[in-house]
């Protein structure tokens, strides 16, 4: 008997372990209280999802047979996973201008097409895509529907959206928009991790879920020189852009960056599509724009500075407190997995080469492997490190920097030639 009632106990506890059943509403603080849009990423077991900020987040325990999130608005992508192109079908209820935009993993749009729309089936062709994930939005008056794309083209190309056939419909009725309850499989522990978005505005919140909340986003402006909007992200009493800034005007890795009034940018490769999904790579000098000053605007945007040497020990140690912030080279145990971005290259799910070792982006940094410039005019590296400049000089030639790398979940702390392009992360002042 005694047998018996301990495995019911076991049984009862497991029952409720794995009887996920939670709803996760959004709000809006700061400088505004509009939640337009949430994608959420399973970090863990890698399914995304994207709703309307009214929507409610069902998290389920999984049941086998894994939902399809990505046709919750009847938006299709045939086929998909794409190759050389696809088609993009939809329907709209009713008649009016629209929006179509493919956006990277960063949020940073590669393409986007503005035109008018009848009420009816809609298609379109995608081309151009290199190999990664995107999310394609259609977002008009009256419409708003998006979906994830994956492209598996190895080819090099220009990402392009071309209008196919129209069919429209008589009777046009308003579109009714209502909130929606979206199911999506959880099991308790896995990391997520949400983005809010809201106009220009956008703010990461990564949580792991263990009751039913309101995930609330912490709206600011982070806007550069070129009118270029950012993600931000909340870790611990700071707040950092979540994505590398991507400023100025790309010139080649055999010229050199100089003080010449313009703000300068290395593509890796000099290629102008790895600035859009990694941002720059910019000397120190260059990122300082030519004062030596720790902590200054440098090229960030206005409200934003250029993070100090103390300022990534603050990040470090909020992350992992057993870093060593005076050591130079490697430190810790995890802050660098905590800051890196999840899923490999080989996978097909990530930036990073293999093992990624441990990656849980649990800060929601969402750090990518951007690599570096080298003073010779070079590239190296992507793919298997991250660079991130801080703006506290050591002496005349070398300044401090951030780095983790695909076979570790430590950081490196280290003094760097400031001829080098490494990438650039904005503190909010």
């Amino acid at each position: 008997m005694k047998k018996l009632f301990v495995f019911f106990l076991l049984f009862t506890g497991l029952s409720t372990t794995l009887a996920q059943d939670y709803m996760i509403n959004f709000a809006g603080t700061g400088d505004t209280t509009v939640v337009a849009t949430v994608r959420v990423d399973n970090l863990t077991s890698g399914a995304t999802l994207d709703l309307n900020g009214d929507d409610l987040l069902h998290l389920i325990a999984p049941t086998g047979v894994g939902p399809d999130y990505s046709d919750h608005r009847s938006l299709e992508i045939f086929p998909n996973p794409m190759d050389d192109q696809a088609l993009l079908i939809f329907t709209a209820s009713k008649g009016g201008t629209a929006i179509l935009c493919v956006a990277d993993l960063t949020g940073k749009t590669i393409c986007r097409l503005n035109t008018v729309l009848s009420a009816g089936r809609h298609s379109f062709r995608l081309t151009g895509f290199k190999r990664g994930i995107y999310l394609v939005t259609v977002a008009g008056d009256n419409l708003f529907l998006t979906i994830k794309l994956i492209s598996e083209n190895k080819r090099k190309g220009v990402g392009l959206i071309e209008p196919v056939s129209s069919t429209p419909t008589t009777g046009e009725e308003p579109v009714k928009f209502v909130s929606s309850t979206i199911d999506m499989e959880y099991t308790n522990g896995d990391q997520l991790l949400f983005r809010g978005s809201s106009g220009t505005y956008a703010t990461v919140v990564p949580d792991i879920p263990v009751t039913s909340k309101t995930i609330t986003f912490d709206f600011a402006g982070c806007m550069d020189g070129d009118a270029n909007h950012y993600a931000i992200v909340h870790i611990g009493d700071q707040t950092w852009m979540a994505e590398n800034l991507n400023t100025g005007v790309r010139i080649d890795g055999v010229v050199d960056q100089t003080d010449n009034g313009v703000i300068e940018k290395y593509c890796y490769d000099d290629e102008e599509t790895n600035c859009a999904l990694h941002g720059g790579l910019y000397c120190w000098d260059e990122a300082m724009q030519y004062v030596t000053n720790a902590g200054i605007q440098g090229i960030c945007p206005s409200g934003w500075h250029f993070p100090t040497d103390v300022e990534w020990c603050t990040l470090s140690l909020f992350l992992d407190p057993t870093v060593n912030c005076s050591a130079v080279g490697w430190s810790g145990t995890d802050a660098g997995g905590k800051i890196k971005s999840t899923g490999t290259i080989e996978a097909g799910d990530g930036l990073w080469h293999q093992p990624n070792a441990g990656a849980t982006n649990e800060s929601g940094f969402t750090g990518f492997p951007s690599g570096n410039s080298a003073t010779n005019g070079s590239f190296a590296y992507m793919g298997s490190y991250g660079y991130w400049w801080s703006s506290t000089e050591i002496g005349t030639a070398t300044a401090w920097s951030r780095s983790p790398d695909y076979n570790s979940p430590m950081i490196v702390r280290g003094n760097n030639v400031k001829g080098e392009g490494y990438s650039l992360r904005c503190i909010r002042d």
